[in-house]
C-alpha cells in the first residue's frame, strides 16, 4: 500500500490538543485538512507526522514547540500609547489587530494587556511555546 512521501498531497483527518486536553482545532464534522507535503503549508511536526503515514492508518504524534509555533518570544511583544491606536478603536485583551510595517507588511497582534495609558500587543503565534498533541487520520493520498 503506498504512504506518503515528499511532493504528495494528502487529506488528513485531525484534533490538536494541549497538555491539558484543550482541544483547540480539529476538522471533526467537516473536510479533512489537504495539503502537498514538503512545501511548509503546515507546521513541521504535523508535516513530519504525517510522512510514511498509509491511507486509513491513524497515529497520535507529539510535537515539541519547537517543530509547531515556536517558542515565546518576549522581543514580539510590544507596550504601545494607547494614542498610537487609530481614534475610536475600542480593544480588550484578547482583541486582534494587525501592525503595518515599514515595507507594507502586515504582522497580525493580539492585544495580551491594557491600561489607562499603554495597549501591550503580542505578535507572537498565539500557540508559541505550547508542546501540541495531534489524532491523526490520513484519508487520502493524491
Amino acid at each position: 500500500m503506498p504512504t506518503a512521501k515528499q511532493g504528495d498531497t494528502v487529506k488528513i483527518h485531525y484534533t490538536g490538543t494541549l497538555e491539558d486536553g484543550t482541544v483547540f482545532d480539529s476538522s471533526d464534522g467537516g473536510e479533512p485538512l489537504a495539503f502537498t507535503l514538503g512545501e511548509g503549508q503546515v507546521i513541521a511536526g504535523f508535516e513530519s507526522a504525517t510522512l510514511g503515514m498509509e491511507v486509513g492508518e491513524s497515529k497520535t504524534a507529539h510535537i515539541d514547540a519547537d517543530d509547531a509555533y515556536g517558542e515565546r518570544r518576549e522581543e514580539l511583544v510590544l507596550e504601545v500609547p494607547r494614542e498610537q491606536l487609530p481614534e475610536g478603536l475600542e480593544v480588550e485583551v484578547g482583541t486582534p489587530l494587525q501592525l503595518q510595517q515599514p515595507d507594507g507588511n502586515a504582522v497580525p497582534v493580539t492585544v495580551s494587556a491594557l491600561n489607562e495609558e499603554h495597549v501591550t500587543l503580542d505578535a507572537n503565534h498565539p500557540l508559541a511555546g505550547e508542546p501540541l498533541t495531534f489524532e491523526l487520520t490520513l484519508v487520502g493520498i493524491g
